[in-house]
């Protein structure tokens, strides 16, 4: 669906509803109508199939799952449904890394250099190639290439003595995320490739992948037709497979204190670095920063060509999030996301327009 449309949705949407208060969250009918609105956009994008979750301080506010994870054999997506979830594999890529920076064993000032002379962006620091920026410190570029966070398979190995898929499953399982996949070829490794999971963890992820949301291309008159998902393997980028209940796992860590980052640590990553004339710039250290209606506003998003999209909003101050995955790219393809404005998603613009007070 063409993106006027979807925009023109929302304003008939949001001039509909009614003020929020407090109270109207405690008794369900603040999310109550979110569900309904959700549904109506995700009707007129023609997604088939999409997960949702709001999620508190202290867990899961509110879940919801919508159309259907197969239309062939008409399977009822659930909220325990798996699914690809493309570009915020990097938040957990940017997790793992500061990390590191906080036990001391890297810098965000690091060059890709020290670790893979080889590479293309040898010059570029760490924190450039996690906020998406190049140049001089003192006139930086944005310029979003999740791309350019390969060698940090690398930097994360070296750091963590350990591969990256194996670090990463490690996290995992020390956040007991037990429905997620470090890769759709994670059960199909054998040596010499790295992080081989034990026969019990390839058990477990195949159990994960015979629930996998199927993948769908939707075409102008939202007619879907089954596809494929782009990532064959786990990059530090794309990769990962995950419900929007263990997704909800990590957001919970990252808002408990010391259980994953240390307070500190996060405000140095959602701080957005500058142009040289004081402009800020869109991309903090493995999220999207920006500020809507007084508040900050920390995001990322996923998808893939014609057969995955995913989206995540943090709203620190009153420790909101909103998780959303989809087995179509209906919940980013029609929107410039990538341009750092999380606005120009109309399911982002009804949960900010709804929550922010």
């Amino acid at each position: 669906m063409r993106q006027p449309a979807l925009a023109f949705a929302v304003a008939v949407l949001l001039l509909a509803g009614v003020p929020v208060h407090a109270d109207d969250q405690s008794d369900g009918l603040i999310f109550g109508r979110f569900g309904d609105y959700v549904e109506s956009l995700r009707a007129q994008a023609g997604i088939p199939g999409l997960a949702v979750a709001i999620v508190g301080r202290d867990g899961i506010l509110w879940e919801r799952a919508f159309g259907r994870q197969e239309l062939e054999r008409s399977i009822a997506t659930r909220t325990d449904t798996p699914f690809h979830v493309d570009g915020l594999t990097q938040v957990f890529t940017a997790s793992l890394v500061l990390r590191c920076v906080e036990e001391g064993r890297l810098s965000l000032d690091d060059q890709i250099g020290r670790f893979v002379p080889a590479s293309p962006n040898a010059n570029a620091t760490i924190r450039q190639i996690l906020t998406h920026t190049s140049g001089p410190p003192d006139n930086l570029v944005f310029d979003y290439r999740p791309e350019r966070l390969g060698p940090l398979t690398v930097v994360i190995r070296i750091c963590a003595a350990d591969s990256f898929r194996e670090t990463v499953a490690n996290l995992f399982d020390q956040l007991v995320m037990r429905d997620t996949v470090p890769g759709p070829d994670a059960i199909n490794l054998a040596p010499p490739a790295e992080g081989i999971p034990s026969p019990s963890a390839v058990a477990r992820y195949k159990s994960v992948l015979e629930r996998l949301a199927v993948p769908y291309a939707v075409d102008q008159q939202r007619r879907a037709s089954p596809s494929k998902y782009a990532a064959a393997t786990l990059t530090p980028a794309t990769g990962l497979i995950a419900t929007v209940r263990d997704f909800a796992q990590f957001d919970l860590a990252l808002k408990r204190d010391v259980l994953l980052l240390h307070p500190e640590t996060l405000a140095v990553a959602w701080r957005p670095p500058s142009t040289r004339g004081g402009r800020l710039l869109p991309h903090g250290v493995g999220w999207f920063v920006q500020t809507y209606g007084g508040q900050t506003i920390v995001w990322q998003f996923g998808a893939a060509e014609n057969g995955s999209s995913s989206l995540v909003v943090t709203m620190p101050g009153p420790g909101l999030t909103l998780i959303m995955l989809a087995n179509s790219n209906g919940l980013v393809k029609p929107f410039p996301l990538a341009a750092g404005d999380v606005t120009a998603s109309p399911f982002a613009k009804v949960f900010l327009g709804l929550f922010v007070r």
